[in-house]
C-alpha cells in the first residue's frame, strides 16, 4: 500500500482556528495561520522557507539552520501568511530525489517552489564569533523570477528571538507592496517564546533517536507551559510508536485554535481504532469530516477521514454506511489501494466473493507489486469457485514478484480467516497530508475581503484552487480553474499537470498524455515523468513507461515512486503489445 496517496500529484493544505468545535477529540504540509485578534496584513502568496546556512565555523549552532527556518515560518504564520511547513518541504524534497538536509542552489529552490505553486521564496545565512549573531533573510519570487534585496540584523545570541522578529518583519515590510503593519503591530501578533525552550524543541525535532527526541521536546515543554508546539510533538512521537495511551493527555493539550490541532485530532482517532473503539473512532472522525465540510467552500470529502471513519462503521456492524465512504474514498483517489482493498474485506466477509475479487482485482491494478492485494485476489477466486483463473493469477504473480513472494492466507470452514482477524487485515490510514485544506477554509474568513482581486486571480490562485477542487472530487470545478490558468499563462507547467489528472480521472488517457508532454516541455520534472510512466502502463506501452521513468530518476535518482515503478517494469511480464 502506498504511504503517499494521490498527495504526490495533489498537495493537501489546512488551515485551523474554529474549524473543528464540532470535534469531540482531536495529517502535514502547509501551516495555517495562528491568527491573533488582528490581522497584521492580507496574503499576498504562499511562501517557501528553506534552512538558513551556517556560514560559519560554530558547528554548535548548527541547529539554528533548521531553527531560523521553523521560526520564520511560525513568524509568517502568526502575521496571517500561508507558508509550508518544514514538513511540507521536506515531502517535496522526496519527491525530487533530494535529501532533506540538502543545500540548493537558488535555480534547485524556483524548481521545488514551482512544483509547489508557491509564490515566495525565503532563504538566508548566519555566522557567529560565540557572542553575536549576523543573520541575513532574502525573499526570491517565484513568477517572475526576481531577487529581492537582502535584509540584515545582528545582535547578541541571547538576543536571537528578538534579532529575528525584526529581521522578518523589515524582510515582509520592505518586500510587500502596501504593507502597513508597523513593528509594533506585527509584534503583538507574535508568540512569545524563551529561547532556551525553542533550541530544545528544535534539537528534539532533528534528533533521530526517540529517547534524546523526547527528552529535548519534554525539557521544552517544562520551560514553556503554555506552548503547544512541542506538546504536538511529544504526542506525535508516541503516535508514531503507536503508544497511544502516552500520545492522548499530550494531544488533549493542543488547543483547537492551534495549526497543528487538525492532525492531533486524526491521530487520535487512528489511536481509538488501533484499540478497536470503533463508537469513538466515528464520533471523532465523522466530527472531523462534517466540520471539514461545513467550513470549505467545496466541500471536504477527503480520502483519508473517510476511509477510516468507514472502518469504524465495519466493525460496528454498519455496513452499508462502510461501503458508501470506502467508494466514495476510492473515487477521490484513483491511485490509491487501500481503499478499494478494504471494500474487498467487506465484501469477501459479507461472502459476497465475486465482488470481493473484483474489488481485490482493482486493488492490484492501482499497484501491481502488493503482494497482499494480489493473494486476496487469488483468495476471492477461489471461494467464488473461479479455480482456473486463480490458478492464472497465481502464475502471473509469481513470475512478476517470485515463486514465495506471496503470503499465506487461510480460512476455515466458516469462512473465518484463520489465526488473524478480520481486523488485523484492514488498512487504516494512519498519516494525513493536511496541507491542501487550508488556504480554502482560511481565505473566506480572512484575507479574501482584504485582497486585491488581482491576488486571487493570478494562475498560481486558479492552480491552487484547481487542487483543492479535484482533491474533493469536483471534476468541472477543476477543469475550470486549471483551464482559467493556461488562459493567461498557456505554458504554465502545473496548469498542464492537473488538467492531465482531470482526463486521467475521466478515463481520457490519450488527452492527460498530452497535457502531461505540455507540461514537460516548460519544466522537466521526474514527478510529471513517473505519472506519464504510469498512464503509459494504463495503455499497455510499457516500453514508453518505462523509458519515461528511466529519465525521471536521471533527474532525481532517489525518487522512490520512480524506482518502485522502474523495479515493477523489470520485473513485469513483457505485453508484446503495439507501442
Amino acid at each position: 500500500m502506498k504511504q503517499h496517496a494521490s498527495s504526490a500529484l495533489f498537495l493537501i493544505l489546512i488551515p485551523l482556528t474554529t474549524i473543528l468545535c464540532v470535534a469531540t477529540g482531536f495529517a502535514q504540509q502547509l501551516q495555517p495561520a495562528s491568527r491573533s485578534t488582528t490581522s497584521v496584513a492580507p496574503q499576498q502568496g504562499i511562501y517557501l522557507v528553506f534552512p538558513f546556512e551556517n556560514s560559519g565555523s560554530a558547528s554548535r549552532l548548527d541547529w539554528l539552520r533548521e531553527g531560523l527556518e521553523e521560526l520564520t515560518i511560525q513568524r509568517l504564520s502568526a502575521a496571517g501568511d500561508q507558508v509550508y511547513t518544514h514538513a511540507g518541504r521536506i515531502s517535496e524534497l522526496d519527491r525530487s530525489g533530494l535529501p532533506p538536509n540538502a543545500r540548493l542552489s537558488r535555480a534547485s529552490m524556483i524548481r521545488v517552489a514551482q512544483d509547489l505553486d508557491a509564490d515566495f521564496v525565503i532563504f538566508g545565512s548566519f555566522v557567529s564569533d560565540g557572542k553575536t549573531l549576523a543573520v541575513e533573510a532574502r525573499i526570491l519570487r517565484v513568477s517572475p523570477v526576481t531577487l529581492l534585496p537582502p535584509v540584515h540584523e545582528s545582535a547578541t545570541l541571547d538576543s536571537l528571538m528578538d534579532l529575528h522578529m525584526h529581521l522578518i518583519w523589515q524582510l515582509i515590510s520592505a518586500n510587500t507592496p502596501g504593507y502597513a503593519a508597523g513593528f509594533e503591530q506585527f509584534s503583538k501578533a507574535q508568540t512569545s517564546l524563551r529561547l532556551d525552550a525553542f533550541e530544545h524543541y528544535i534539537r528534539g525535532l532533528l534528533a533521530s533517536d526517540d529517547d534524546p527526541r523526547l527528552r529535548e521536546l519534554r525539557e521544552a515543554a517544562r520551560l514553556e507551559p503554555e506552548w503547544p508546539d512541542p506538546d504536538f510533538a511529544i504526542g506525535h512521537a508516541y503516535y508514531i510508536r503507536r503508544d497511544c495511551s502516552s500520545a492522548f493527555p499530550w494531544f488533549a493539550k493542543v488547543p483547537k485554535t492551534h495549526h497543528r490541532h487538525l492532525e492531533a485530532v486524526f491521530a487520535t482517532g487512528v489511536c481509538r481504532l488501533l484499540q478497536d473503539e470503533p463508537e469513538r473512532a466515528e464520533e471523532i472522525f465523522t466530527s472531523l469530516q462534517d466540520a471539514l465540510r461545513n467550513n470549505m467552500a467545496s466541500g471536504a470529502d477527503l480520502p483519508e477521514i473517510m476511509n477510516n471513519v468507514a472502518l469504524a462503521y465495519s466493525r460496528q456492524g454498519k455496513s452499508s454506511e462502510a461501503q458508501a465512504d470506502l467508494r466514495r474514498a476510492t473515487e477521490l483517489d484513483p491511485d490509491e489501494d487501500d481503499y478499494p482493498f478494504n471494500l474487498g474485506l467487506l465484501a469477501l466477509r459479507a461472502k459476497e466473493f465475486a465482488a470481493a475479487a473484483q474489488y481485490f482485482r482493482d486493488a492490484s491494478e492501482r499497484v501491481p507489486d502488493n503482494v497482499e492485494d494480489r493473494a486476496f485476489l487469488i483468495v476471492a477466486l477461489e471461494r467464488a469457485g473461479k479455480k482456473a483463473e486463480a490458478d492464472r493469477e497465481r502464475d502471473a504473480a509469481n513470475e512478476a514478484l517470485g515463486p514465495n513472494a506471496l503470503p499465506t492466507i487461510r480460512f476455515d470452514s466458516h469462512g473465518e480467516p484463520q489465526g488473524q482477524s478480520w481486523e488485523s487485515f484492514e488498512r487504516i490510514k494512519t498519516d494525513w497530508d493536511t496541507t491542501l485544506v487550508q488556504f480554502e477554509m482560511e481565505a473566506p474568513e480572512s484575507a479574501a475581503g482584504a485582497l486585491p482581486s488581482a491576488a486571487t486571480d493570478t494562475p498560481a490562485a486558479h492552480v491552487r484552487r484547481g487542487r483543492q477542487e479535484l482533491s474533493v472530487g469536483k471534476i468541472e470545478a477543476a477543469e475550470s480553474d486549471f483551464r482559467a490558468t493556461l488562459t493567461a499563462d498557456s505554458a504554465n507547467a502545473s496548469a498542464h499537470r492537473g488538467l492531465a489528472e482531470v482526463f486521467r480521472r475521466r478515463g481520457k488517457l490519450d488527452d492527460a498524455v498530452k497535457e502531461l508532454q505540455s507540461s514537460l516541455e516548460t519544466r522537466d520534472s521526474a514527478a510529471v515523468r513517473t505519472i506519464l510512466a504510469r498512464i503509459y502502463l494504463e495503455q499497455k506501452k510499457a516500453d514508453l513507461a518505462r523509458a519515461e521513468v528511466e529519465r525521471a530518476l536521471k533527474l532525481a535518482p532517489n525518487y522512490a515512486d520512480a524506482k518502485q515503478l522502474l523495479e515493477h517494469l523489470q520485473n513485469a511480464k513483457p505485453t508484446g503489445g503495439p507501442q
